[in-house]
């Protein structure tokens, strides 16, 4: 037997690769995320289930994937050319839920384990005694599984796969039709005379030509009056679409496929049979029919990663957008309260109020609550202000929509009690703070601590208003204490306000960080491909 000559290094190369494929994420809602998820999968599934398997074990069983439309015949079909009836066919639509893979009995043992369709759980069925016959529709629980068969009639080496519709109802059947046709050696495509111009197959032609697999076609239920006339318009198409050199077979419509429940006769399928054992006891056709195959795979690669990889640029992209809109939001707002901050627009409204009438009719405590009530207000502006300018910046963009990303936050109503929190605890230490500097003092001269606190925050938060609180405040610690005290509140102040300010930063991109778009899988998709090119 011929088989392929597979290198070691090329067989890591490709893992290597296939990690990478996994790796790559596209949770950014953009134009082009749905195809790339897709093509992601669909590679992801070509690597597992046929190429990999296929390049490390080259001398195992060929597998031909029998797939089609809603009611082609594919069930009639294996069954006729199997010569029993394993699969089961019939007028409901979609009959097909469960796949049905049938082997010789000695390949067995190739199949039964999770070399190939390693997603699918397997159900071993033994042969059935004659007239009794039971086909499961699926797994436990609604696990997907892999139905396997059994047959002597079929020559060893050769394993048919009876697929799902690949227009099926229902979305679960199309997906595991994909991932069939993906692990396939051999492209089976089945339609009929009323349906061979539908856009579902073509579309799966096509994917075959691209990626250069071995492909034959089967136009079944062909009325007889119409055989030559269908044929020559299906062969025109196939040949209009760059397929004309596709093996293609015929089968007529005969009353055993009219109702889908019996075996067609031998003499029906016996071309498409002797072409696919041909495949497999001839060792020239059978290296060609594997050979093919995979290295279309491999070649289209070449094509595929790089579009693969510009996806991933493209959320990156989004991603450092959206995070552009954050960073300048809130940098502009950071300068903004720095600017009021050294404006004294701290001391206005009732602060000024309380500063003007202290201590006479207010007292130190309650000029600090009013400050401290102040700064949270400047702060809880500027957190807003910054919001908005996010929320109108995200809702231009179309990566940050329906990920909740657009809108006010919904955490965004407890930003007062943070910044509530944060003012309160710069006070709690300001006020220590003014405690170490009056301890130092003799005690028959040492001023109240809450009186020191009250006066370096009105000079620190006032501005040119309160610059005879600085002055107070040097009368009672001494002005080296005074200028000390003013120079740690105000470290003790910018430290405060930026913890407070990242905070909330940090908030609105908590979103976007854990979606973890990172620029790093681009570069690492290409690489991967870059090293399995140089090992081919």
């Amino acid at each position: 037997m011929v088989t392929l000559d597979v290198r070691p290094q090329l067989l890591d190369a490709l893992s290597a690769l296939r990690d990478r494929v996994a790796a790559a994420r596209f949770p950014l809602p953009l134009a082009g995320a749905p195809r790339a998820r897709a093509n992601r999968d669909e590679l992801l599934a070509q690597l597992d289930d046929y190429l990999v398997p296929r390049l490390r074990e080259p001398e195992a069983p060929l597998l031909a994937v029998v797939g089609g439309s809603t009611g082609a015949g594919k069930s009639t079909l294996v069954n006729s050319l199997v010569g029993t009836r394993v699969s089961e066919a019939g007028v409901l639509r979609p009959t097909t839920r469960t796949p049905v893979l049938v082997c010789h009995p000695e390949d067995h043992h190739w199949f039964s384990g999770m070399r190939v369709l390693p997603n699918l759980t397997r159900v071993w069925m033994p042969q059935r005694e004659p007239g009794k016959e039971s086909f499961p529709s699926g797994g436990v629980g609604g696990e997907r599984v892999l139905r396997i068969e059994i047959a002597e009639s079929l020559p060893r080496g050769l394993a048919l796969l009876d697929a799902p519709d690949i227009d099926s109802l229902v979305a679960e059947n199309r997906v595991v039709a994909a991932e069939l046709i993906c692990a396939a050696d051999i492209w089976v495509m089945v339609t009929t005379a009323a349906r061979y111009a539908d856009a579902v197959p073509w579309h799966l032609l096509r994917t075959a030509k691209e990626q250069r697999v071995t492909l034959i076609t089967v136009l079944d239920r062909v009325p007889h009056q119409m055989v030559s006339e269908v044929s020559r318009q299906y062969g025109a198409l196939l040949a209009k679409a760059g397929l004309g050199d596709v093996p293609r077979f015929t089968v007529p419509e005969l009353p055993e496929s009219a109702w889908g429940g019996g075996l067609l006769p031998a003499s029906a399928v016996a071309p498409l049979r002797t072409w696919l054992v041909h495949q497999v006891t001839d060792p020239g056709a059978r290296y060609q029919a594997v050979a093919r195959t995979a290295q279309g795979v491999l070649d289209s690669l070449k094509a595929r990663m790089p579009e693969l990889a510009g996806a991933v640029a493209q959320q990156h992209s989004a991603a450092l957008r959206l995070t552009a809109a954050v960073d300048t939001a809130y940098d502009s707002e950071h300068a903004r309260v720095k600017g009021r901050l050294q404006a004294g627009a701290v001391l206005a409204g009732d602060a000024l109020k309380r500063w003007r009438s202290y201590p006479l009719d207010c007292t130190a405590r309650e000029l600090l609550d009013a400050l401290v009530e102040s700064l949270g207000t400047l702060l809880l502006c500027a957190v807003t202000a910054a919001d908005e300018r996010i929320d109108e910046a995200w809702r231009r963009e179309p990566a940050a929509a329906g990920l909740g990303l657009t809108g006010r936050d919904p955490t965004a109503n407890s930003a007062e009690h943070r910044i509530g929190m944060a003012v309160r605890r710069w006070r709690r230490v300001l006020e220590e703070y003014a405690e170490e500097e009056v301890r130092d003092l003799e005690k028959g001269a040492a001023p109240d601590a809450e009186v020191v606190a009250a006066l370096v925050a009105t000079a620190l938060l006032g501005g040119r208003r309160a610059r005879s609180a600085g002055e107070r405040l040097a009368e009672r610690i001494g002005a080296h204490g005074a200028l000390r005290l003013r120079d740690r509140g105000g470290r003790l102040l910018t430290e405060y306000l930026d913890k407070a300010l990242s905070t909330e930063r940090e908030r609105r991109l908590a979103p976007l960080d854990a979606l973890d778009v990172r620029p790093e899988p681009q570069a690492e998709l290409i690489a991967a491909l870059s090293v399995l090119q140089k090992e081919r």
